[in-house]
């Protein structure tokens, strides 16, 4: 596995040069998958009954599932941020699964980033929003000298939050690689397996898991919708 992001080709839109990376042509594999994967589940289900079974219950249970994880871990209030953040989730997910094929779009640092600052603006709108005192009053505490600091604080945050996902995925392909190169030419396809289960598909799953449930907390917590 080559460990560099590659360059395929560099487009100029009014003078803006836009390059396509491995890294944008695997994030478009991940979301043309996924798009597949919805139309193929809308289209199954043109009619709902009030007896779910099949893929309609496997897909309520899901939908119900996620809605629940969103309440308990933001709120009441800010559930229908389920929508974005069940996008979120799959994306990353399936992104972190991909290792097994392919170089994962999350051992990307730009795509982590990416996905933590659209976390750290709906932070900033949810305090903004539902709990406008206390978001003044936590950029001064415990004293309105430590205001500099506490910013610092809220941009150092999705900085955090986007290099916990990224160190864990690019090193589990780091791992990965060198095992590929290391490794005698007829173990290639056997030694590997263990690892891949345990950083591509475990690993994977809770670095998803982890990534979306603090992002829930901390937009949360600034809402003042859930207890620190």
């Amino acid at each position: 596995m080559d460990l560099s992001v590659r360059n395929f080709a560099v487009i100029e839109i009014l003078g803006i040069e836009i390059w396509i990376t491995e890294t944008l042509r695997n994030a478009w594999i991940v979301s043309a998958v996924l798009i597949v994967i919805a139309l193929i589940v809308r289209f199954k289900l043109t009619t709902y009954t009030d007896s779910p079974k099949g893929l309609q219950n496997v897909v309520e249970l899901i939908v119900e599932s996620f809605d629940r994880f969103v309440r308990n871990s933001a709120g009441e209030r800010l559930a229908y941020l389920g929508h974005w953040f069940f996008t979120v989730f799959a994306f990353i997910l399936f992104s972190n699964l991909s290792g097994i094929v392919m170089r994962p779009p999350t051992a990307d640092w730009a795509v982590t980033f990416a996905l933590a600052f659209a976390t750290f603006i709906l932070i900033q709108y949810a305090g903004i929003r539902y709990d406008p005192k206390g978001y003044v009053k936590g950029l001064m505490r415990p004293i309105f000298l430590f205001l500099p600091i506490n910013i610092i604080g809220e941009f150092a945050r999705p900085v955090s939050l986007s290099f916990r996902l990224f160190g864990n995925v690019l090193g589990g392909a780091i791992l990965v690689g060198l095992l590929y190169n290391v490794a005698p030419v007829f173990t290639r396809f056997a030694v590997p397996v263990p690892l891949h289960i345990y950083f591509d598909i475990i690993m994977g799953i809770l670095q998803t898991y982890i990534f979306t449930v603090l992002s829930l907390s901390f937009i949360g917590l600034m809402a003042g919708t859930t207890e620190q």
